[in-house]
């Protein structure tokens, strides 16, 4: 897999493999979604490493195939930098954790390996202290109740990725809202690039944090 930014391509090898001494260190961020099978979990990685390099971030988006039937847990991941990034590879410790799906949170360690001052970000009608999440800080938003209420529908199942990804760009301050917005329109054309967006908008209104 090749990344992008700024028309060049980077060439994933190992983390600052190139740095000199005295170079300034990279501002890696990187980014675990959680979700399953046909709720959009790799393409919310790639709309949001889109999103990072319209602002002149060095990106990745990774998917991982595990189960494939729909409804079966999956994982998706991104990273976002300032430098190229020289690491290839699934994200193991990760600054933010996006959760598509908050029934997951019985089933998988969703803050495994999560950074100290690590970020959650959950599809819940819950408040962040009604969820049971012990590690890092937590932000929530019904981002179903969005969907449902846009009627942003696919085959009948609320659309969930574009809707996280205002929460995404709310909670974190990775990525601004109207860039988001662009990817999202230049994925979807007309109407319903129109509603996908006016989903993220609401979740960005709408995200509670726990700090």
């Amino acid at each position: 897999m090749n990344t992008i930014s700024n028309g060049k391509t980077n060439y994933c090898g190992h983390l600052f493999s190139n740095s000199k001494p005295g170079a300034k260190k990279l501002v890696l961020k990187e980014i675990r979604i959680h979700g399953r099978g046909g709720q959009g979990g790799v393409t919310a990685a790639e709309l949001l490493a889109r999103a990072a390099f319209k602002e002149g971030k060095w990106v990745q988006a990774i998917p991982f195939f595990g189960a494939e039937r729909r409804g079966a847990p999956v994982k998706a991941f991104a990273r976002l930098a300032d430098k190229p990034i020289l690491v290839r590879s699934q994200v193991y410790n990760p600054d933010y954790v996006i959760v598509l799906d908050s029934t997951l949170l019985e089933m998988v360690d969703i803050t495994e390996g999560l950074k100290k001052d690590g970020t959650v970000i959950i599809n819940t009608p819950k408040k962040p202290e009604e969820v049971n999440v012990k590690q890092g800080r937590v932000a929530t938003v019904d981002a179903t109740g969005i969907a449902l209420e846009l009627q942003l529908l696919v085959a009948g199942l609320p659309v969930l990725n574009t809707t996280m990804l205002g929460a995404f760009a709310k909670a974190t301050e990775e990525i601004k809202l109207e860039s988001v917005l662009e990817v999202i329109r230049q994925e979807w054309a007309g109407a319903a690039g129109e509603k996908n967006a006016k989903a993220a908008s609401l979740a960005y209104e709408r995200l509670i944090k726990n700090w």
